[in-house]
């Protein structure tokens, strides 16, 4: 009877010990296995947001975002890497461009955030193959032979699971510019046809195609604006610009305010640049003229969003790079000398001892050139100013309204506008001056003036004790008198860039990487891929709310998820089970001592 009265004290004493111990004993197992399903899916929920989630890159134009990346190999064993390839198919050669991103970050006004692949020695998987594609103009069956080196070594990269999702495109240059529109195009065919056949790229016909220099040069723009974050959401401290459309209705737009940029090789000269404002044309020539120099294309991942259109001018002047603007100057110094020296019966020129004088070569230089056999002696002057004159009738200027060679250029706000130049401005502006970075027209104009007035033995020894960078050398020396007259007259004459003029740096690479069309292209190429992870994504959402865990996306966890359900569940039956039979085993002993004591009080 003690033990009977024991287990009969208040439930309130109970309580103050276990809160738990006031429920049925079934209750507190079912409770028991809602916690512990419940905090299986919480655990599984943030470790899929962790392994799976947006990775949003660091603002403030990539720095952080490019220094981690050059520190780490890709991880190909990521499977939620994307990849891309590009090949650049170029007069000279062709060169392969692998890859790669993670899952857009879900925000619809950014770009995929593309990289450039890297190896285990953290080197750019990049290969390049000679000659260029266009010598195969008269062998096009040749073309997807040629290629495959490349693609083969593209496909050893790219993880095999991932190839028949790695889109392929294969873009073509100047070269085959050059080459009729049908030699384009049984190139083309052949690539189309064979290169399906031995690789599983997503590869269709409109990924094979011969760009124009202005796509180039789009693409040119499109990466390096990308690498600088000038296509990133503008904060308070960004130097913005008011953006118009050419519709009435549409307000004008304030974003980050993208670079122009200005390449200039040895043959050709290219500018590039956004005009955000709305373009008058004075004439319907100019207007003509206008459209054929004007881009404008939608960076967003969806056409109907106009807040992303872009209106960038960008033309390429051939003829206008460093070296083709010399081989026009001496072409003309031959011609004019000989032609005064039939008409004035001069010797000028003729000879060593009375040489033309020269005010594009360093004082004391002695040159010659030779045209059609005939042979032309210089003599340096060292004379910048007089040099500047020289070679700015070879702009092709128009009454001061056209750019270089008579071409239509589009306004630029100097006042909030900025521009990086490639190429030939960097080494004219480093290999000898060492002015590269920040341009300052006064620094440039002193520093070239008492370059070329130094006497070309001087120069030479400065050369032999490397006081000027690795890449000058005796060319270098001789030209760079008249490529800094050039440089200055094209900026400041051609593309009428104001003397104090503060927004311009020179450089060779961005963020210390040299910044491929290919990477704008691949950026264009893919602008929609995030409208359709986010229609994805919309549609997940969409679902029951029990549904919208991303279980379905690794095996592994749903499958260690069901497991540890299926086991609790067994667990709890179990469970059930001994209580039941427990609580039986007592219903029969308290029987048995109610028969035993009712048996005992019977007289």
């Amino acid at each position: 009877m003690a033990r009977i009265t024991f287990s009969c004290l208040p439930a309130s004493w109970h309580c103050s010990v276990n809160l738990l111990g006031c429920l049925p004993r079934q209750r507190q197992l079912l409770l028991g296995l809602l916690l512990v399903i419940a905090s299986t899916v919480v655990f599984l929920g943030v470790y899929q947001r962790q392994l799976w989630g947006p990775k949003r890159r660091p603002r403030s134009g990539f720095n952080k975002y490019l220094s981690m990346e050059s520190m780490e190999a890709t991880d190909v064993l990521n499977p939620a890497l994307n990849y891309g390839i590009v090949v650049d198919c170029g007069s000279s050669g062709s060169r392969v461009f692998v890859y790669y991103w993670p899952p857009h970050n879900g925000n619809p006004h950014t770009l995929l955030d593309i990289r450039q692949m890297k190896d285990r020695d953290l080197k750019p998987v990049v290969k390049k193959i000679k000659p260029g594609i266009s010598t195969l103009a008269h062998d096009p069956p040749q073309a997807s032979d040629y290629l495959h080196p490349l693609l083969s070594f593209a496909a050893r990269h790219v993880p095999q699971n991932k190839h028949k999702e790695t889109p392929l495109y294969i873009l073509c240059t100047a070269g085959m510019r050059l080459l009729p529109d049908s030699q384009q195009a049984a190139i083309l065919e052949d690539l189309v046809t064979d290169v399906p056949l031995e690789f599983d790229f997503l590869f269709s016909r409109s990924h094979a195609e011969v760009i124009s220099g202005k796509q180039e040069g789009v693409y040119a723009w499109i990466g390096i604006n990308f690498v600088l974050g000038r296509f990133d959401h503008a904060d308070e401290e960004d130097t913005t610009v008011e953006v118009t459309s050419g519709s009435q209705n549409q307000q004008p737009i304030s974003r980050r305010r993208t670079v122009g940029i200005i390449d200039m090789g040895g043959a050709s000269l290219q500018i590039a640049y956004e005009v955000p404002g709305a373009i008058t044309f004075s004439s319907p020539q100019e207007e003509e003229a206008g459209k054929s120099v004007l881009a404008e294309f939608n960076l967003g991942c969806d056409v109907d969003h106009t807040q992303h259109v872009y209106r960038v001018y960008v033309t390429t002047f051939l003829g206008f790079g460093g070296n083709m603007a010399r081989q026009r100057y001496e072409d003309q110094l031959v011609n004019h000398t000989l032609e005064k020296n039939r008409i004035l019966s001069t010797q000028t020129g003729l000879s060593a001892d009375r040489p033309y004088l020269d005010p594009c070569l360093p004082a004391g230089l002695s040159d010659t050139v030779t045209r059609d056999n005939r042979t032309l002696h210089l003599r340096g002057q060292g004379e910048w100013p007089p040099c500047r004159e020289a070679v700015r009738p070879f702009l092709g200027l128009h009454n001061g309204t056209m750019s270089p060679g008579g071409v239509y250029q589009a306004p630029i706000n100097f006042s909030n506008s900025e521009f990086y130049s490639f190429s030939e401005f960097f080494y004219c502006t480093e290999d000898v001056l060492r002015l590269g970075g920040q341009y300052d027209s006064q620094k440039y104009s002193r520093a070239a003036t008492d370059y070329c007035a130094t006497q070309w033995s001087k120069l030479k020894q400065r050369l032999d004790n490397k006081l000027f960078s690795q890449q000058a050398d005796v060319n270098r020396l001789r030209d760079q008198c008249f490529k800094s007259a050039w440089m200055y007259e094209v900026l400041h004459s051609g593309f009428r860039f104001p003397i104090d003029y503060s927004g311009l740096k020179t450089a060779q690479l961005v963020y210390d990487k040299e910044v491929q069309w290919t990477l704008g292209a691949i950026l264009f190429k893919t602008r929609f891929l995030p409208l359709r992870d986010l229609q994805q994504e919309t549609l997940r959402q969409s679902h029951p709310s029990w549904l919208r865990f991303s279980f379905v996306y690794n095996h592994h966890l749903f499958s260690l998820c069901l497991l540890v359900v299926v086991l609790a569940i067994l667990l709890y039956i179990l469970r059930l089970r001994r209580i039941h039979q427990r609580e039986q085993r007592q219903a029969d002993a308290l029987n048995l001592l109610w028969n035993e004591a009712e048996e005992a009080l019977l007289p």
